[in-house]
């Protein structure tokens, strides 16, 4: 009986850490594409051209991470 408690609350664990992981890699690659648009408009004097244009690579960054990691699974 043990051993089924441990299995369940590894199965959890193991979700929880997935769901984690997609969570926060999405963040990290919209802010990573918005903070390098900002700086090059600012560098630049283009505003907002390249912060939109780069947000949107950090969107479609995100996109290719999460069909790249559900083909993993």
């Amino acid at each position: 009986m043990p051993q089924n408690g441990k299995k369940e609350r590894d199965e959890t664990m193991s979700a929880l850490s997935f769901f984690s992981q997609v969570g926060i890699m999405i963040t990290a690659c919209v802010l990573i594409g918005a903070l390098t648009g900002k700086f090059l408009d600012n560098f630049f004097g283009t505003s907002p051209w390249l912060v939109l244009v780069f947000s949107l690579l950090g969107v479609a960054a995100a996109f290719k991470f999460l069909i790249g990691f559900a083909k993993k699974m």
